[in-house]
C-alpha cells in the first residue's frame, strides 16, 4: 500500500472512531461539542472529499484535479487529421478518398501553408515522385512540387494550368523555385526553366 493510501485509510479510520464517540456520548451537550469537534478535525487533515487538488510528494510535484484529463504519447489528433508528434514530418489526412498522408518536405510546406484551412484545402491523392528524385502531391486548391535544388513551391490556378500544359516539372519549364508572388496586375511564379505569369486575365509563358 502505498503513503497516500495508508493515510487514506488511517484518516478514515480516525473518523470512524471520532464518529464513535457521538453514539457513545449520548445526549451530553459538551461530549457532543468534543465528537463534532474531533470529526472536524480528522477531516481536516486528510482533506475534504471532492477537494479540487491533491499534491502528492515523491510524484514530481504533479497535481491531479479530479475530472481533468492527462493526455501523453506522440501523437495528436485535430480536425481530422492525425499528426506524429515524434517524427514532426507527416499527418495523416482523413478524406472521402480514404485516409491520406502528407509528409516530408511537402508536409512542412503544407503545414506552412495554413494546412487544411489554407486555400490548398485537404489532399486529393497520394504523394508522388517527380523528375529528379523530386515529389509532389495535389490538393484540392493546387499542387506542392518539391525537389532538392528548388525546395518546396506551391503551384495553382491558371499559372499551374499554364505550366502542366508546357509538360509541369517534366517540361522545359521545370520544378518551381518560387510560390507565386504579386507583380503589377497580377500574379508570377518562376521556374528553373522560365517564368509564367498571370496579368489582367492572360498567362504568358517566358521559358529562359
Amino acid at each position: 500500500m502505498n503513503h497516500f493510501a495508508r493515510r487514506t485509510a488511517a484518516g478514515s479510520a480516525a473518523v470512524l472512531a471520532a464518529a464513535g464517540l457521538l453514539l457513545v456520548a449520548g445526549c451530553g451537550d459538551d461530549d457532543k461539542d468534543k465528537a463534532n469537534d474531533a470529526v472536524a478535525s480528522v477531516t481536516s487533515a486528510i482533506g475534504a472529499p471532492g477537494g479540487s487538488a491533491t499534491t502528492e510528494p515523491g510524484m514530481g510535484g504533479m497535481t491531479t484535479t479530479p475530472g481533468s484529463e492527462t493526455t501523453s504519447g506522440s501523437e495528436t489528433t485535430s480536425g481530422g487529421a492525425t499528426t506524429s508528434a515524434m517524427a514532426g514530418e507527416s499527418t495523416t489526412v482523413s478524406t472521402p478518398n480514404g485516409d491520406i498522408v502528407i509528409s516530408g518536405e511537402v508536409y512542412k510546406k503544407y503545414m506552412a501553408a495554413g494546412g487544411a484551412s489554407s486555400p490548398l484545402g485537404a489532399p486529393e491523392e497520394a504523394q508522388e515522385s517527380g523528375p529528379d528524385g523530386g515529389e509532389y502531391q495535389d490538393f484540392t486548391g493546387g499542387t506542392i512540387y518539391w525537389s532538392k535544388d528548388s525546395g518546396a513551391h506551391i503551384v495553382w490556378g491558371d499559372i499551374r494550368e499554364a505550366w502542366e500544359e508546357n509538360g509541369g516539372a517534366n517540361g522545359t519549364l521545370g520544378y518551381p523555385t518560387s510560390d507565386e508572388k504579386d507583380i503589377p496586375g497580377g500574379k508570377q511564379s518562376d521556374f528553373t526553366g522560365g517564368t509564367i505569369t498571370w496579368v489582367n486575365g492572360e498567362t504568358t509563358v517566358t521559358p529562359k
